[in-house]
């Protein structure tokens, strides 16, 4: 059985203040995914995943995720 937290990467941007948002999801299979908008951003807890960080809400290819930014990497829970 495969983890339910994925590490990714991920193609980011920081705004002029220091602000870190998500772009794009490449899945481990190499897919890309554009992040169509981002609605929240907090510190916050993986409950499936398990782990810890700033969770981001957005919305990619219509569906509501969540991105998380784990100390120095990201990860996504597995469906």
């Amino acid at each position: 059985m495969k983890s339910p937290k994925v590490y990714v990467e991920v193609i980011a941007r920081f705004d002029p203040e220091g602000g870190l948002f998500p772009l794009e999801i490449i899945w481990e299979d190499g897919r890309r995914y554009s992040v169509d908008r981002i609605t929240a951003v907090r510190k916050a807890s993986s409950l499936k995943a398990g782990g810890a960080g700033i969770r981001y809400d957005c919305i990619v290819n219509s569906h509501p995720t969540h991105i998380f930014f784990e100390e120095d990497r990201w990860f996504v829970e597995r469906k």
